[in-house]
């Protein structure tokens, strides 16, 4: 080896010697401990919200509560329980039940096995048709008393047995009847009919049209006897005074009498007991054709409004006929 070489080589070990020796002399230095400290963790990121396919995106308006609307045939309930007329006590003349006619009113009924009712019409007036909802287990059939003007139709119902409802329609030449029947076990009406207050008032609105009607033929003023008094209630049309000529009653009503509903007029019996009489109406007079102890003017049904008419002791003739004539 050569010289160069081997100084070289020595040089190489030297340094090599050396770096051990500073590694291997000087300790190792320990890491710095660094204190911890307290960590958060990081905001959630806000997420848009999820809007539904047809939401309605804006303020949010008050909504009315809506309130139920009753079924249509609770209202059809309603409609015919008002319009139903009942017999009342005061309607009946003997066993006659007489209803005031009004349009599209419902009379009532009452009819039992084994019995049949009379319907009567008014009369003149034709039949034109009668129909009834149950006809299996109702015997309805129709018959006519009178001849000429005075003829009258008759319809006749009869049950088969208790508990039943039907209701029973009669068309005529002047106006249409509704009915509603009901059967009992024993109690039935024997008959029934109508009063036709608006045909009173349509006579007496075209004898107005014609001028001062005269109240009736024959009447003489001497022969006048005022000598009835009224009671009861005071409605609009409660006859001004009722007076006699020995044969005939004369019951005078205020002047507006033909625009408003005319009373059906009742005389009562010694008995007690309602009764027929004929009478016609001239102007605002109602003309009965006998003379009468008791009468009653009744019209409605609930309140019914009833003026009672009673014959008094013969009064003097003055004092009467200075109100009719105006002396």
């Amino acid at each position: 080896m050569s010289i160069r070489k081997h100084i070289l080589l020595s040089a190489s070990v030297a340094v090599l010697l050396g770096g051990c020796a500073v590694t291997s002399g000087a300790a190792a230095l320990p890491t710095p401990l660094v204190p911890a400290t307290l960590q958060h963790d990081p905001a959630p990121a806000t997420q848009a919200p999820v809007v539904q396919s047809g939401a309605v995106i804006g303020p949010r308006m008050h909504v009315q509560q809506v309130r139920e609307v009753e079924p249509a045939t609770a209202r059809v309930e309603v409609a015919n329980r008002v319009a139903l007329r009942e017999p009342t006590s005061a309607g009946y003349i003997n066993a006659a039940q007489i209803y005031p006619f009004s349009d599209n009113a419902l009379y009532r009924l009452y009819a039992a096995p084994g019995q049949v009712t009379d319907i009567a019409l008014e009369p003149g007036e034709t039949l034109s048709a009668i129909s009834a909802g149950d006809t299996v287990r109702w015997a309805v059939g129709d018959t006519a008393s009178g001849a000429g003007t005075a003829r009258q139709v008759h319809v006749m119902v009869k049950p088969f047995t208790a508990g039943l409802t039907t209701n029973l329609v009669i068309l005529t030449d002047k106006r249409t009847y509704h009915l509603e029947l009901a059967s009992t076990e024993h109690i039935a009406m024997a008959a029934l009919s109508w009063s036709y207050p608006q045909e009173a008032l349509i006579a007496a609105r075209g004898s107005a049209e014609q001028g001062p009607p005269t109240i009736d033929s024959g009447l003489q003023v001497d022969d006048l006897k005022f000598r009835y008094a009224m009671s009861g209630d005071s409605p609009p049309w409660k006859p001004v005074r009722v007076f006699d000529d020995g044969r005939k009653v004369y019951i005078q009503f205020p002047d507006g009498i033909d625009r408003g509903e005319a009373p059906p007029l009742f005389v009562v019996g010694q008995d007690g007991q309602s009764e027929l009489v004929n009478y016609r109406m001239r102007g605002n007079f109602y003309v009965v054709d006998r003379l009468f102890s008791k009468a009653e003017l009744r019209l409605g049904q609930d309140p019914q409004q009833v003026v009672q008419i009673k014959r008094t002791e013969d009064q003097p003739h003055k004092s009467g006929l200075a109100s009719l004539f105006g002396g």
